[in-house]
């Protein structure tokens, strides 16, 4: 086996980040790019160092004529490398790539229960981390939207999503299939201009790269790494902070009958009090917000959802807002803020 660079980085990078134990049993979902063929290859280069079980998982969303064949291409390769192979075909095409995303993460989570996986790893690199730090920065978010893509995620209680290309570029993981002659499968959608990040990708970052910084993929996936680490302790902060915030009003709603203190789990009349919260600071006060919200909305709270709560920690009392989706209402009565 040649041992080159990139072997090194990334047996340090799971070594030093905990991706993985020894022994483990790993699920990489390869579509045939360049990107899971890099990482497939790299795993299986280390294999005997780690005593991995290695499984492959391909998803067919039949977007594209030559989808089964793209299919059969990947499985083949699994037949060469002498590894488990599982297919999954939508039913119906998925048309978004929103769509393609869930149900993908859904297909591998099927498959990873029901074969006793409990890593399901994805090729995604310090590419793919700046396309969606611009694509969500775009969109409109905070933090959150820009440390999206992180090293590792639970899908379900007993499943780990695990991302180990994250500080490689594309360019690298192009450079790593052309030495050792991997075979490549060209996927026409990834040129296709109609989807946001192949716009990002083919027109936004390579403008950046030639105007502004060379090495512009680098330095936004830095970023990323960085509010990663922030985003994790302003998480936990403001949870310690709500747990304050609520602990005042035990008995009175904020907890219901047989649920423990910890879980928090919001049930009505929700009320959280205004003296607690107005110590703190308003990045700390937005966020216990915004962990409410995503308690009682369906959907994912918005800026102004956040914002029109928030305002409550210092409004007149009997200030109320109007419904949120859902119906809910926030009232102030006294020192408290009353989620009804």
């Amino acid at each position: 086996m040649v041992w080159t660079s990139l072997h090194a980085k990334i047996h340090r990078t799971i070594k030093s980040r905990h991706l993985f134990e020894h022994n483990q049993r790993l699920l990489i979902a390869v579509s045939g790019g360049q990107d899971s063929l890099c990482l497939i290859k790299l795993l299986l280069d280390l294999q005997s160092k780690w005593g991995w079980y290695l499984g492959i998982a391909h998803c067919d969303h039949r977007w594209r004529s030559d989808s089964q064949a793209n299919a059969n291409h990947v499985e083949n390769l699994a037949k060469t490398w002498d590894i488990s192979f599982y297919l999954e075909t939508a039913i119906a095409p998925v048309n978004s790539e929103a769509a393609a995303r869930d149900w993908r993460y859904q297909a591998l989570s099927a498959i990873a229960q029901a074969n006793n996986y409990q890593y399901i790893v994805t090729g995604h690199t310090a590419s793919d981390r700046a396309e969606t730090l611009l694509y969500n920065l775009i969109r409109g978010t905070g933090a959150d939207g820009l440390q999206a893509l992180t090293w590792q995620r639970s899908l379900t209680t007993d499943i780990m999503l695990v991302r180990p290309l994250l500080e490689i570029t594309r360019t690298q993981t192009e450079q790593f299939c052309q030495e050792f002659k991997l075979p490549i499968w060209e996927d026409s959608t990834n040129q296709d201009l109609k989807y946001a990040r192949n716009r990002i990708r083919k027109e936004l970052l390579p403008y950046l790269q030639k105007n502004f910084n060379l090495q512009v993929e680098s330095a936004l996936a830095q970023t990323a790494e960085l509010l990663q680490a922030e985003v994790e302790y302003l998480e936990k902060a403001a949870q310690q902070l709500r747990e304050e915030a609520m602990s005042w009003d035990i008995g009175h709603g904020a907890w219901g009958m047989g649920h423990e203190k910890d879980s928090l789990t919001p049930l009505f009349p929700l009320r959280l009090n205004r003296r607690v919260l107005q110590k703190a600071p308003l990045a700390l006060q937005r966020r216990v917000m915004r962990q409410i919200l995503q308690q009682i909305l369906t959907d994912a709270p918005t800026f102004e959802h956040i914002e029109k709560l928030t305002v409550l920690i210092i409004a007149p009392n009997r200030s109320q807002t109007d419904p949120f989706p859902g119906g809910a209402i926030a009232q102030v009565e006294g020192d408290w803020i009353c989620l009804k």
